[in-house]
């Protein structure tokens, strides 16, 4: 199951490049295109449970699998309150919420979910 972890570690990692939002006219992008810190945070937490992993801690690694998906749930209701925020400018609030709405969510959040859920699969003794 070691392999597995660190197919999920791997996963986390890769999908930080990985589209995550569709802004129309900019463009795709990635974590380190929505916040540096957040981006930065995942790879300290992905370290951290590779360390985990390579120790043979399961408990480690659990821990860190469960604060890199409330961290990958937190950045997705950022995303969301941050497009709102940006068309806050429009004073009709449905105006508002269907401009927020062309910021799109794509395929790369189901990668680093599935990465970080992988990294919960318990290691055989």
């Amino acid at each position: 199951m070691k392999n597995i972890q660190l197919l999920g570690v791997l996963l986390v990692v890769a999908g930080s490049f990985l589209p995550l939002v569709h802004v129309p006219i900019i463009g795709n992008w990635n974590y380190w295109k929505l916040d540096h810190y957040l981006a930065s945070a995942c790879w300290i937490l992905s370290a951290c449970a590779l360390f985990g992993i390579v120790n043979s801690s399961p408990k480690i690694v659990r821990t860190f699998a469960v604060l890199l998906i409330l961290l990958f749930i937190f950045s997705l209701i950022a995303v969301k309150l941050q497009s709102l925020d940006y068309f806050s400018f429009i004073p009709f609030k449905a105006w508002r919420e269907t401009f927020a709405g062309v910021v799109k969510l794509k395929w790369g959040w189901a990668v680093e979910f599935l990465g970080a859920f992988l990294l919960l699969i318990p290691k055989r003794k």
